[in-house]
């Protein structure tokens, strides 16, 4: 466990319950003051690396708001990122799309398929 320098770049994950997506935000330390480090969003963390069990084994306490962590970035995070962003917008194209009828039985026949081949 270390203290963050200029350059760190680091992660956090917010999901509004269990049904909602992960929701994951990338950040890099810009500046430090005795006791925190300022991220390029702004967000304030105390330079004192913490046990986290949250996403990852160490974690960066928010300045006032302590039981919110961010984390060094690790390519299984980036990874996850990615995955999760994929699923948020599939999700978020078929919210806004309307299906014709004929876009409903092309799907409809893809599942179809997709069934029979199992």
């Amino acid at each position: 466990m270390r203290e963050l320098e200029v350059g760190d770049k680091l992660y956090n994950v917010k999901q509004n319950g269990f049904a909602d997506f992960a929701r994951y935000s990338f950040s890099e330390v810009v500046e430090l003051t005795k006791t925190l480090a300022i991220l390029k969003n702004g967000i304030r963390l105390y330079n004192q690396p913490k046990i986290s069990y949250i996403m990852e084994d160490v974690g960066y306490s928010v300045s006032r708001s302590k039981g919110v962590h961010w984390h060094l970035v690790s390519l299984k995070a980036i990874r996850k990122a990615q995955v999760e962003n994929e699923k948020i917008t599939a999700h978020d194209w078929f919210e806004s799309k309307e299906f014709s009828l004929e876009e409903k039985q092309l799907i409809y026949k893809e599942f179809r398929n997709l069934e029979e081949a199992q």
